[in-house]
């Protein structure tokens, strides 16, 4: 009886060019994710402060904010990436230091928006209190 090789088949990783995409930044007051993404909005790559290895009130820190925007521009370029716009949503602390650390990559960034919900005119108040 003939032995038989099972033969394993393996996908060809796809190497994709891209020239231009975009950087959303969340900051809330626990944690800092940056995800970037291409111009049809396919997710390139992702990563937090969770992810790097900050535990609990570090993840909202500049420091760590600071961290993600290096390890994100790591992780995208082997995209070949040039040029982006960076959306900023949240209040939290490492929002300014995520955006300057992916400013400083080399990266050509063309503009930076502020998409931090806003309420215009919040809530119903409560009632009056009767004493």
């Amino acid at each position: 009886m003939a032995k038989t090789k099972k033969v394993i088949k393996t996908k060809k990783k796809i190497h994709r060019d891209i020239h231009s995409g975009y950087f959303y930044v969340q900051a809330s007051f626990n944690n800092t994710l940056i995800t970037a993404t291409d111009d049809n909005g396919n997710v390139l790559a992702i990563s937090s402060a969770g992810q790097l290895g900050f535990k609990g009130a570090k993840k909202a820190t500049p420091f760590a904010a600071t961290i993600i925007g290096k390890n994100i521009i790591e992780k995208v370029s082997r995209y070949g990436l040039k040029e982006a716009e960076i959306m900023v949503s949240g209040v939290g602390s490492g929002r300014d230091s995520a955006v300057r650390a992916i400013i400083t990559s080399g990266i050509g960034i063309n503009k930076i928006t502020d998409r931090t919900p806003l309420p215009h005119n919040g809530c119903r108040a409560k009632k009056p209190r009767r004493v």
